[in-house]
């Protein structure tokens, strides 16, 4: 069962790539920090080697659809890091729709006292903490 497994789901930004992982039981979901972007080769060397040494068992990849579900510049972008993820390793990689993760992320830090204009990378992590939810969420 996919929830069992201890996911590490990746919030694709332009700058970062916010991390959250999973127990591998399926009730807790936790930020993991972020990545900073380079190019893509050592954006997957970095990933890979996070989930490495987590233990890791299977990636969620947020893909940021626009508005009316098509596939814009940002989606095509998010599908073509899940291809290059696909083959550089022999763990499941899921996607998900992630539309308003970034826009709710920010919510939940204006809620929480924080200033999301001047922590983006907290942004990314709760984004990526939103999606590995959301993913949990379709499996039960």
């Amino acid at each position: 069962m996919v929830a069992n497994l201890r996911l590490l789901a990746l919030d694709l930004g332009e700058r970062r790539i916010g991390l959250a992982v999973s127990d591998g039981v399926g009730s807790l979901v936790l930020p993991a920090g972020y990545i900073l972007r380079n190019k893509i080769s050592q954006d997957l060397d970095s990933v890979l080697e996070f989930a490495s040494e987590r233990n890791i068992q299977g990636f969620v990849v947020g893909v940021p659809y626009t508005l009316s579900g098509e596939m814009g510049t940002g989606a095509k972008l998010a599908q073509r890091f899940i291809r290059a993820l696909r083959k550089h390793t022999i763990l499941p990689v899921y996607s998900i729709d992630e539309r308003f993760t970034s826009f709710e992320a920010q919510g939940l830090l204006r809620e929480a006292g924080r200033q999301p204009s001047r922590e983006k990378h907290a942004v990314d992590e709760v984004a990526a903490t939103l999606i590995l939810q959301r993913f949990l969420d379709q499996c039960h």
